[in-house]
């Protein structure tokens, strides 16, 4: 719905009754579909824990960057946890997954992430539980940004010897949010420079020092700076703007997307050893197009 604009209550309460009396424990795809709005396909995730099992599902396609959850993600489990131990994994899973991804860098006003345990099967321990929880909640958050509004590719951006985690985080959230960043990748333009650029914008702005001689950045395969210089040449390029080709996904999605690369993009900043990997999209004619 539009911010601002009131829920249609009357509606809502009328279809109720008919909801209540769809209800049915076969297969979770009738609440993931429910759900979708922008949605190009429903996302579902799961995993078997000890007896029981986890069950995931997830909305969202744009306003996202999550910072507690997601848009909207439903967790369901019949294994018996305590609710502190319960509470501890799930914080934890989401911290490492859900709150990892960008789509526009703009926060829902209804994020939300619910876990929900019927208790039914017998409790496993709590490193088993957050273990599973995380194997769902890692590749349910990357639906999401594969589905985001407009997405033709998925960025997994991965920072390693950053100082400390936060920064790790922000670094890489710097470069999948930068607009310069998101439509180059979107043109298959392998303008790295702007991810230097971005890099650099998050360090001024954290009042952080990054000695260039010791960073260290690819795109795919391929080396792109080192020692403190950019390592390019026409063929390279070439082959960049190649890879970028083949990653892309196409606009109209219709339905599931036609495969799971990304573009993948690997910084080592000489500053320590902290890491962090988050998932972010590009920035398309058709994101403009769907929120204009």
């Amino acid at each position: 719905g539009i911010i601002g604009f009131r829920l249609p209550v009357a509606e809502m309460t009328k279809a109720l009754p008919a909801l209540v009396s769809s209800l049915q424990s076969a297969s979770i795809m009738p609440v993931s579909e429910g759900i979708m709005t922008t949605d190009a396909f429903p996302k579902v995730r799961s995993a078997t824990v000890g007896k029981g099992r986890i069950v995931a599902t997830a909305k969202g396609a744009g306003m996202i960057e999550p910072n507690m959850a997601t848009m909207l993600c439903f967790i369901l489990t019949d294994i018996d946890m305590k609710r502190d131990v319960i509470e501890r994994s799930f914080r934890k899973a989401v911290s490492v997954s859900l709150n990892r991804i960008s789509v526009d860098s703009d926060q829902s006003t209804s994020d939300t992430a619910l876990i929900f345990s019927s208790q039914r099967k017998p409790s496993v321990s709590e490193e088993e539980f957050t273990e599973a929880l995380i194997s769902v909640l890692s590749p349910l958050a990357s639906d999401i940004v594969r589905n985001g509004e407009g997405t033709t590719h998925v960025m997994k951006v991965l920072v390693e010897e950053a100082p400390d985690e936060v920064s790790a985080a922000g670094f890489a959230k710097a470069v999948v949010n930068s607009p310069l960043v998101k439509t180059a990748v979107f043109g298959n333009d392998p303008n790295v420079g702007r991810i230097i650029s971005a890099l650099g914008d998050y360090a001024g702005n954290s009042g952080l020092l990054i000695d260039r001689s010791r960073v260290h950045i690819s795109l795919g395969e391929e080396v792109v700076f080192s020692s403190g210089a950019f390592s390019l040449d026409a063929e390279k390029e070439k082959r960049l703007y190649e890879y970028l080709k083949a990653s892309a996904l196409p606009a109209e999605k219709k339905g599931f997307p036609l495969h799971d690369r990304t573009v993948d993009i690997h910084v080592r900043l000489g500053m320590g050893t902290e890491s962090c990997l988050v998932h972010g999209s590009d920035l398309s004619y058709d994101y403009v197009k769907e929120n204009a």
